[in-house]
C-alpha cells in the first residue's frame, strides 16, 4: 500500500489574489478553476489545474494569519508541498512514529474539498508539508 500517491499541489504565498491569478493565467494558459475563502486560514485560495498538476495561490485576508507571517517574513513564494494520502489519519499516525512533528493531530476541512493537516518545516528539513485526503 501506498503512503504517499502523488504530489497533491504546490502552494504559492502572494500578495494579491487578483494580480497573481492574472499572471499565472498568463503564465498557464489557463484560468483558475475554483476559488474560494478558507476562513480558519485567513486566505483566499485560487486553483490551477495543469495536466495532472495542480497550483494552488494563497492570499490572507489576514496579516496576522498563516499566509500573512509567512509573506511578513519571506515574501512571496512556495509555501507548501501537498500530497495526496488515502487515509490521512493513519498516514499523520505512521508520520508521527517515524518522528516527523505533526502539526494537525486531527486533521481538519481546508481547500478544495479535501481533509488537510501540516507536518512542521522543523521535522521536514525546512519544507512544510501539507497532507490531503479527498473528502466524499
Amino acid at each position: 500500500m501506498n503512503h504517499i500517491n502523488k504530489i497533491e499541489h504546490l502552494g504559492i504565498a502572494v500578495k494579491d489574489i487578483d494580480k497573481a491569478n492574472a499572471l499565472y493565467e498568463q503564465l498557464l494558459g489557463v484560468a483558475p478553476y475554483k476559488q474560494e475563502a478558507v476562513e480558519s486560514e485567513a486566505v483566499i485560495t485560487s486553483f490551477f489545474k495543469v495536466g495532472e498538476s495542480k497550483i494552488e495561490l494563497l492570499a490572507s485576508t489576514d496579516e496576522d494569519g498563516p499566509i500573512g507571517k509567512f509573506i511578513s517574513k519571506k515574501g512571496e513564494g512556495i509555501h507548501h508541498i501537498a500530497f495526496d494520502v488515502d487515509d490521512i489519519e493513519k498516514e499523520l499516525e505512521r508520520l508521527e512514529k517515524e518522528g516527523f512533528q505533526i502539526i494537525n493531530k486531527v486533521p481538519k476541512r481546508g481547500a478544495d474539498n479535501k481533509l488537510v493537516a501540516f507536518l512542521h518545516p522543523k521535522s521536514t528539513n525546512g519544507v512544510l508539508i501539507e497532507l490531503c485526503q479527498d473528502i466524499n
